[in-house]
């Protein structure tokens, strides 16, 4: 009897040994680890994350985890289990800028990429019906005749706007003074009023008052960053080489996950995230709010973001150019 009862047991168990082996991953809820507070953004990778979901078959949440310039989302992520169930949402902030200065003991290559997801293009903008010139190469020319005379804002300094300007404005060997703000908004009042002379414009705040400003540049060469921006000028109508390409100009994030994330794992995830990225609705959602839906696959990660990298240490050239060209201006 005892004898029956063991062979039963071991049946038993080698049934739920089976059964417990063909689970397939994922079983429940995946996580995306969000760097920034609740807003545009945040509802950019909300759009991506449920389609994601849904071709994974399971809820996928965005975690928003704000703080360190991006970097605590990082931590907080790279903190928790490597079993596919926490994607990082990899903003070139916290993925690249902030090793670029030192801030981050991690590079872009310390990761495994699952897909890019979107871009949000930068402009620069000036206030409508400004006299002085009208377009920016026109601007560039008043620059550099009255030095240190342009205040621009690129909201606070030493971000990525605040980089990407001063290496514009290296370019043409113009010299301006970059007036910290709070808040953009602020910054964009004091444009239109005239207190400054020119300022970053992100795609929201155009697609929320195209009438308020004139925009002179978009900072990016990907037609779907001229086109959020209704086809005013981009860096590839210039008669100069900026030394700025691909997304090394603009925010954008690429999805990640822990290095020691199980490749079972890893390609579920960008099976998933690759055909909800293809798909029109997730497609339109993203396009109508400005950003642009990006299309390089987990391949391409290396050519595509080890470029950036690069280009960033460059753009940090130029703040220190900047600091310098202003104090000699000021003597």
């Amino acid at each position: 009897m005892f004898k029956r009862i063991m062979i039963a047991g071991v049946a038993i168990a080698s049934v739920l040994g089976v059964s417990a082996a063909k689970a397939e991953f994922p079983e429940r809820t995946v996580e995306n680890v969000f760097p920034w507070s609740a807003g545009t953004a945040m509802s950019m990778s909300q759009i991506i994350a449920k389609a994601m979901g849904e071709e994974l078959g399971v809820a996928m949440t965005v975690i928003s985890t704000p703080g360190a310039a991006g970097t605590k989302a990082f931590k907080t992520a790279m903190s928790r289990p490597a079993d596919g169930y926490t994607v990082i949402d990899g903003y070139v902030a916290p993925l690249v800028l902030q090793p670029v200065l030192g801030n981050a003991e991690w590079t872009y290559k310390d990761f495994k990429p699952l897909h890019a997801a979107v871009s949000n293009a930068f402009s620069i903008g000036s206030r409508v019906g400004e006299t002085r010139w009208s377009s920016f190469e026109e601007m560039m020319e008043w620059g550099k005749a009255n030095p240190g005379k342009l205040r621009y804002s690129s909201g606070s300094r030493n971000n990525l706007p605040h980089m990407v300007i001063a290496k514009v404005l290296q370019s043409y060997g113009v010299v301006a003074q970059n007036i910290p703000y709070k808040t953009d908004g602020d910054a964009r009042k004091d444009l239109k009023s005239g207190v400054l002379d020119f300022a970053f414009v992100n795609v929201g705040a155009y697609l929320q008052d195209k009438e308020g400003f004139d925009i002179l540049l978009v900072l990016s060469e990907l037609p779907g960053a001229k086109a959020s921006y209704d086809g005013a000028p981009s860096i590839t109508d210039l008669d100069i080489d900026l030394g700025l390409s691909g997304l090394a100009p603009m925010g954008w994030t690429w999805w990640l996950v822990h290095p020691d994330t199980p490749d079972a794992e890893t390609e579920a995830l960008r099976s998933a995230m690759a055909a909800a990225m293809k798909r029109e609705d997730v497609r339109e959602a993203i396009i109508r709010v400005g950003f642009v839906p990006l299309d390089w696959d987990h391949d391409q990660y290396e050519e595509v973001v080890g470029p950036v990298a690069d280009q960033l240490g460059a753009m940090g050239n130029a703040l220190k150019w900047e600091e310098e060209e202003l104090a000699k201006v000021r003597q």
